[in-house]
This record gives structure tokens, C-alpha cells and sequence, in this order.
């Protein structure tokens, strides 16, 4: 199971997928979709499209992972987790299956999702990539439209350890005649998005050549080719979703020029109740006023330096950090990026792919960064919480996993 063990989980091939879904009648193919990959804000993005088509009346599915606290936030149809009961009926309707094709656990979870979505007649569904992309188990669909965010450093061992190469992973997802949308123009990796859409013959656009946000307080005013467009409240308050919401613009955009009735109002709507109307944790949310106390699922280089920046441009006093990360992460570009004027309480999620705590301090040191040693998640929040003053900031991230065993959340 890769969310627990790492790298020694991870089946870079479909074949699994292809049977699982096989035995079941194919049912990728019974709903429509729009395919969602990127190293940073593919999760975000997932759930601002699912908001704004839900807000615009569609049945919409959402396919996401990892889940924070249940297993159940992975599948969802109008923000609905999938009942447990579904959840009981399928892996029993499908034992004899997976004992014959052995498959892992996301290839299980992946080929769930789509018979839920077709079994209850979504109107779409948006799933989200789990890693890459080209060989990732949600790669069997056929999509309406395709929408890669970001490429930077993550899972290098498993993608490859230059931008170029894990662009590359992230455009498999790129198919024959399906329009493509790719949120950020980065030079360093544009042409491999090109050159495979050109091969697919697919039409792609880069959404931040058209659509331009201005922030103005906690709005951001976007206009389109130049031309005012709408006024945005996002409920999703950290600054990083400047970079993400052009992508999700240009997606809606994309997808009325394919015949989908979706009034500006619901794009408003589904950016202002994103978390609301699909359950979304995690990301940049508020878990106590005084001291404030935030966390964030931002993990690598890219999504902790957005993390950094977000921290200081919040007034505090002094930052009490909360960290724990996962062993096969380049730990040493995150450490080079954190504060060094902060008090760490180093600790470690339950899971076996956890860097332990004492190690992490033994290794930050080595950046300047000190603190005390806590393992468990919610003990070293407390004591966090104990330590501020009510001008202090109390932040917990460096993991996913450590964000969802916060028992706040």
C-alpha cells in the first residue's frame, strides 16, 4: 500500500487496472470525465472543478487521494463520501478477481471509484492523477478534458530526477483529440507538453498566457485575453491558489465551448464554497484562532516554499513548527527553505514510511533548524499550543499523513 509503505508499493504498469476493470464491464467508460495531474495543486484544483460543476447542477464524482482521516474521502459524488456499505460490496463482489490479479491496493481503490461513479449515473467525474501520470492507474479513461498544474521535484525516484522527465510522466495523460490544459507556462519543461500534444493531436493551452488574477485583499479580480472577467473569494486561503485557479478558469471555459451549461455564477460559487460543498481538508486550513494554528499538506520544495512565503506574510510574533516528513523525500531542499528563527517540535506520522522523529532533529540541525523532539503528531501540537504566546503562529505540515492525524482536522 503506497500510502503507507512508499516506493516498494508503487505497480508502474496498467495492466492491473485494465483487468480489474475488465471483470467489471469497463465502467471508465460510462461516465464522462476530466483528468486532473501536476506535483502541486492537482488536489485543489480536483475539488475547485468538482465544486463549480456540482454548483452548476451536474451529478459530479470525485476521485482523489491520499485520504487524511477516512478511507471514504477518496470517493465522493456531490461532496458524498461513498457509503461503507458500497465500499463492503465491491471488494466482496471482487475477491475472486483480486485474488487472481493480485492488484494493489490504489488499483482496487481506482476501479471502485469508477463503477461507483457509473452505478450511480454521475453526470461527470473528476479524478484526480495518484503519481505521474503515464502509468497511473486512472490513465485508462477517456477524458472530456485534460488538466495538468504544475511540474517541480517530487517522487524523483519513481518519475526521474530532472523537470523534463517527470513532465514527461505527467503528459502520458495527454490522449488523442482531448483538449489539454496546462495552468503554468514554464519554460523548462513547455515543450514537452507541446511536443506531446502534437503527437495526440490535441489542442492544449496554457491557461496562464490567457488568464490573469490581480489580488485585492482576499480577491482575486481575473480577466480573460485581456478582458475583465470575474471577481473571486476563494475559500482556499493560501496564496498558492493564485497558480491554480487560472488552470481551473480555463478548464470551465474549455469545457462551455464542449456544450456544458456553466453560468459565472456557479465558477464563483464553487471557488467561494469550495471546501464546503466537497469536504476538502488540509489545505491552508485554520485549526485554532489563539494562538492561530494552521496546516498545510504543502510537502515538497515547491509547496513548502508557497508555505514559507504564506507563513511570513501572516503578522506573528514567533513561528512554533510542527514537522514531520516521509523518508524518501530530499528532505535537505525542504530544511534549506524553513526558518531558522522558529522553535521545531519534531514528529512522526504512523505510518512505516515516517522518517523517526529523532532522526529528523539529528538531520535539521544540520540546517540551522532546533527544537524538541515529540513523535506524536497531536502530543507535539499540544505542546506547540502550550508554548505560544497568543501573538505566536502554531503551524503543522511537512507531510501529508502528519496534517491528517491531527485530531482537530
Amino acid at each position: 500500500m503506497f500510502q503507507r509503505v512508499g516506493a516498494a508499493a508503487y505497480k508502474a504498469d496498467l495492466t492491473n487496472t485494465i483487468l480489474l476493470c475488465n471483470a467489471i464491464g469497463n465502467p471508465q467508460h460510462k461516465f464522462r470525465s476530466i483528468h486532473v495531474a501536476g506535483t502541486n495543486g492537482k488536489g485543489s484544483s480536483s475539488h475547485m472543478l468538482a465544486a463549480i460543476l456540482q454548483s452548476a447542477g451536474y451529478k459530479t464524482g470525485l476521485y482523489t487521494s491520499p485520504h487524511l482521516k477516512e478511507f471514504t474521502e477518496r470517493i465522493k459524488i456531490n461532496g458524498a463520501e461513498i457509503d461503507q456499505r458500497a465500499v463492503l460490496d465491491f471488494v466482496n463482489q471482487m475477491k475472486g478477481s483480486m485474488e487472481e490479479i493480485r492488484p494493489s491496493f490504489f488499483e482496487v481503490t481506482v476501479a471502485m471509484a469508477f463503477q461507483y461513479f457509473a452505478n450511480e449515473n454521475v453526470d461527470i467525474a473528476v479524478i484526480e492523477v495518484g503519481l505521474g501520470g503515464r502509468l497511473d492507474s486512472t490513465n485508462v479513461i477517456t477524458p472530456e478534458l485534460s488538466l495538468i498544474t504544475n511540474i517541480s521535484f517530487d517522487h524523483q525516484n519513481l518519475l526521474g530526477d530532472t523537470l523534463e522527465l517527470i513532465a514527461s510522466e505527467k503528459a502520458g495523460i495527454i490522449k488523442p483529440n482531448v483538449p489539454i490544459i496546462i495552468s503554468q507556462r514554464q519554460a523548462s519543461v513547455e515543450e514537452v507538453f507541446i511536443a506531446k500534444a502534437k503527437k495526440e493531436q490535441a489542442e492544449i493551452s496554457f491557461a496562464s498566457d490567457r488568464i490573469a488574477l490581480v489580488q485585492d485583499g482576499k480577491k482575486f479580480i481575473s480577466s480573460v485575453d485581456g478582458k475583465p472577467f470575474l471577481t473571486l473569494d476563494p475559500q482556499l486561503k493560501g496564496s498558492y491558489q493564485r497558480k491554480n485557479i487560472p488552470g481551473v478558469l480555463a478548464s470551465v471555459l474549455r469545457l462551455r465551448k464542449k456544450g456544458f451549461d456553466i453560468p459565472d455564477s456557479a465558477i464563483q460559487r464553487g471557488i467561494s464554497k469550495v471546501i464546503t460543498l466537497t469536504g476538502l481538508k488540509g489545505r491552508w486550513q485554520t485549526l485554532n484562532d489563539s494562538p492561530l494554528t494552521i496546516c498545510d499538506t504543502g510537502h515538497n520544495p515547491d509547496g513548502m516554499t508557497e508555505v514559507v512565503a504564506q507563513i511570513k506574510a501572516i503578522p506573528h510574533n514567533h513561528l512554533h513548527f510542527v514537522l514531520g516528513i516521509v523518508k524518501e523525500k530530499d528532505f535537505s531542499e525542504v530544511f534549506k527553505l524553513l526558518p531558522k528563527d522558529a522553535t521545531y517540535y519534531f514528529c512522526q506520522a504512523k505510518i512505516p514510511r515516517a522518517l523517526e522523529a529523532d532522526h529528523l532533529a539529528i538531520e535539521a540541525a544540520k540546517f540551522g533548524l532546533s527544537g524538541m523532539v515529540i513523535a506524536d503528531v497531536n502530543a507535539a501540537l499540544q505542546v506547540a499550543t502550550e508554548n505560544a504566546e497568543k501573538d505566536d503562529l502554531v503551524f503543522v505540515g511537512g507531510s501529508t499523513f502528519v496534517v491528517g492525524e491531527i485530531d482537530e482536522l
